[in-house]
């Protein structure tokens, strides 16, 4: 991916190395409230209850770490310049519908966050947060997408960027809110595929962002759609049920199959067009 010379985003919030001070959820409404969003945009909501074995002082240190690499601080960079990247796409995409974007922050944490949201370790993942409109990642992440999931790659990393940023035009667009209202009213496995087709469609906002910069800033060089694609296919439900239980239960999907995520990522960067990431018209997304 061609991200060198691209512009910076001002919309960066390092935290990087802090220490959260205020106590660690351990049942209440913040991890409830965590828990909700991270099932619904994306990671294990289990993960948010395991964090009443942080310290008792109510205190978590993020990090230790007071030197960061070249390696660290160059990934920094990069998830800046893709942050960037997708500004400058959804502005220009929200003014052809005469709709004006607001940029999301992104925040940098290492080892655990505290967001509108709640708390939150890095093991949930990436995740968007409605309440106060933020993207958070602990830079760790992208040595799992390489190392856990084998999907290496600076593209595959910046998929994982424009998917969460997916999730914010979502948010922006009332869908967020249309879902939830939606869930509330059905069972279980209803609310669970209404939650796939949510991230079915923010993988193919991704897609489209890909598809109008390459177009406004040539920035894709050979092979890296395929390391997008790998990365969707990697992070499809059924894979990772597979991998951690050694069967798959369609039922309890919220993310959408390997399959799935490739389709509506591929429809997204082959179109260039938000209408067409309608993953709620369509009986079989």
């Amino acid at each position: 991916m061609r991200w060198e010379l691209g512009r910076r985003s001002t919309n960066v919030e390092d935290r990087r190395g802090t220490r959260i001070s205020a106590p660690v959820v351990g049942g209440g409404i913040g991890a409830i409230v965590l828990s909700l969003i991270i099932a619904l945009l994306g990671g294990d909501p289990s993960i948010v209850w395991e964090q009443q074995d942080a310290p008792s002082d109510g205190s978590y240190p993020e990090s230790t770490q007071t030197q960061r690499s070249p390696a660290e601080e160059r990934m920094a960079d990069f998830v800046s310049v893709v942050l960037a990247d997708t500004e400058d796409t959804w502005h220009s995409l929200f003014r052809q519908r005469g709709a004006t974007y607001v940029e999301p922050k992104l925040v940098l944490y290492s080892g655990a966050v505290e967001s509108a949201c709640g708390f939150a370790r890095s093991a949930v993942g990436p995740f968007y947060c409605p309440a106060d409109q933020k993207l958070y990642i602990d830079l760790s992440f992208y040595e799992d997408l390489k190392n856990r999931h084998q999907a290496p790659g600076d593209f595959a990393q910046a998929y994982v960027i424009a998917h969460e940023v997916g999730h914010h035009v979502q948010n922006l667009m009332g869908i967020s809110d249309q879902v939830r209202v939606m869930q509330r009213q059905v069972d279980r496995v209803e609310a669970n595929q209404l939650s796939v087709r949510l991230e079915l469609q923010a993988d193919c906002f991704a897609g489209i962002w890909a598809h109008n910069a390459n177009r406004s800033r040539q920035i894709l060089e050979a092979g890296d759609v395929e390391e997008a694609l790998n990365a969707a296919s990697s992070i499809g439900d059924d894979r990772l049920q597979r991998q951690a239980r050694g069967y798959v239960a369609p039922e309890s999907f919220t993310h959408g199959s390997s399959a799935q995520r490739v389709r509506w990522f591929k429809r997204g960067i082959q179109t260039g067009e938000p209408a067409q990431c309608n993953t709620f018209a369509v009986a079989n997304p």
